[in-house]
């Protein structure tokens, strides 16, 4: 497991952390999400590159902290295989609280601070 990305480095600040997790149940969850706003914890598949790839699940987030949040994957995942763990806005998109995203996309996109992603990294079980 990797450490979370924390803005600023403070609790508080936007945030996501995970944990390494078995996923053989169908779900991906992350421990806490910190948003600035109504968003999308959103889990791409990813590797030693550490570059997001394809979606494989989502789940809406409320302003402020979030715990526990699970998202429902919409393919299979290895046992071994990383997921990224990422905070996405729900700026720019046609429909309020409808996942419109895709890789290179502007719509419901990921959030950055400073220029990096806000993500954590997992391994599944």
């Amino acid at each position: 497991m990797t450490g979370a990305a924390l803005a600023g480095g403070m609790s508080g600040k936007l945030s996501v952390k995970g944990s390494d997790q078995d996923v053989s149940g169908g779900t991906v969850s992350a421990d806490v999400v910190t948003a600035d706003s109504n968003g999308w914890l959103v889990v791409h598949r990813t590797d030693k590159a550490m570059k997001p790839g394809p979606v494989v699940a989502y789940a809406p987030l409320r302003k402020g902290m979030n715990h526990d949040v699970s998202a429902i994957l919409t393919e299979p995942v290895k046992s071994g295989e990383m997921l990224m763990l990422m905070l996405h806005g729900e700026a720019g998109g046609m429909k309020t609280g409808i996942f419109e995203y895709t890789l290179g996309a502007k719509e419901d996109g990921p959030i950055k601070v400073n220029g990096k992603l806000v993500m954590d990294v997992i391994t599944a079980k």
